[in-house]
C-alpha cells in the first residue's frame, strides 16, 4: 500500500510518520523546497506540489498511490478561500487522471454554525463563516466524484505539541462567550481516527473527530494557562452562540474510544 499525504504539516507530518511505524509507503508534499529534506529524514518520499493557478507545480509520481490524504489548509480567512478550492479542483482532476481509487480530505468542525445546540455527522451543516463555506464547499467537490471513494474526516480545534492552549488567550481580557463550551481534538486521536479508518478499511464516510468532553472555554483556557506558568486570561460571564460537536460514527463504525477523553485531566499531565 502506498498513501500519498497531500501537505504534511503538523497533523500530516506525524501521520506520516506513523504509517511509516506500521510498515506502509508513503510520499509527502511540502509547498517549501527546504522541507523536503526534513520528510525525506523521516523516510518519507519527498515531493514538491503546488497546484494553485499562478503556479502549478508536481510530480506525476506523486498520484501513483492506493490512498490521496490531503491535509493542506485552507487558510479562508486570509482570503485563499478561492486559491483553496481551485487545487481541491485540480486534486479531483490529477485523482481521475491516475485513477486513484480512495481520497480523504481533512476538513474541520467549522463547517457547522454555532447554533446552540449538539450537531453530529446526521445534521446538514450550515455554516456561518467564511473558513466554513470554504470547507463545506470542498467536502462537496470530492463527495460529488464518482470515479473514486470520498472520506472526510471533520478535525475539532487542534491541540498537543507545538499547540498549547494556554497560549490561545493568554493575558488577554473580557473574552467574550466564557461559558460556553469548548470543542477540541488531540493530536494523539487525530492520528488515531485515521490509523483507525485504514486499518478498518471504513472508507466513505464523514466523521466527527472530537473529544467527547466538552468544558466551558473559561475553565479549560483559565486552567491551560495556569499550568503554562502564564498569565490567565479574563472571560465574560455568558453563554452565547455556542455547539457542540458529538459523533456518531467514530464511535459506532470504527468503535474508537479516545486516548485524551478528559481535556482537563490532560491539562494536569502534560500540555502539549
Amino acid at each position: 500500500m502506498i498513501i500519498s499525504i497531500a501537505g504534511c504539516g503538523w497533523y500530516g507530518l506525524q501521520l506520516a510518520k506513523s504509517l511509516i511505524d506500521m510498515g506502509i509507503a508513503v510520499k509527502g508534499s511540502s509547498t517549501t523546497a527546504t522541507k523536503l529534506p526534513v520528510l525525506q529524514n523521516e523516510g518519507i518520499k519527498p515531493y514538491l506540489l503546488n497546484l494553485s493557478e499562478s503556479e502549478k507545480k508536481y510530480d506525476p509520481d506523486f498520484f501513483a498511490c492506493n490512498i490521496l490524504w490531503i491535509c493542506i489548509p485552507p487558510k479562508a480567512r486570509s482570503g485563499n478561500g478561492e486559491s483553496y478550492l481551485y487545487s481541491i479542483d485540480t486534486i479531483i482532476a490529477l485523482a481521475k487522471q491516475y485513477n486513484i481509487k480512495q481520497v480523504v480530505l481533512i476538513s474541520s468542525t467549522g463547517v457547522y454554525a454555532d447554533d446552540n445546540a449538539e450537531v453530529d455527522e446526521l445534521n446538514i451543516p450550515q455554516p456561518n463563516t467564511t473558513s466554513g463555506n470554504t470547507m463545506l464547499t470542498a467536502e462537496q467537490l470530492l463527495k460529488g466524484e464518482a470515479a473514486f471513494t470520498t472520506t472526510i474526516i471533520r478535525f475539532a480545534g487542534l491541540i498537543g505539541p507545538g499547540r498549547d492552549p494556554g497560549r490561545f488567550f493568554v493575558g488577554k481580557k473580557d473574552i467574550p462567550n466564557g461559558n460556553a463550551p469548548v470543542n477540541l481534538i488531540h493530536l494523539t486521536d487525530c492520528i488515531g481516527i485515521s490509523l483507525a479508518v485504514i486499518k478498518q478499511q471504513a472508507f466513505g464516510y464523514t466523521y466527527n473527530a472530537c473529544s467527547p468532553d466538552h468544558p466551558t472555554k473559561q475553565a479549560f483556557y483559565t486552567k491551560a494557562s495556569t499550568c503554562a506558568g502564564l498569565a490567565v486570561p479574563e472571560f465574560i460571564d455568558e453563554k452565547k452562540d455556542w455547539k457542540i460537536i458529538s459523533s456518531l460514527y467514530v464511535n459506532t463504525i470504527l468503535n474508537y474510544r479516545y486516548q485524551i477523553n478528559s481535556l482537563m485531566n490532560w491539562l494536569d499531565t502534560s500540555v502539549g
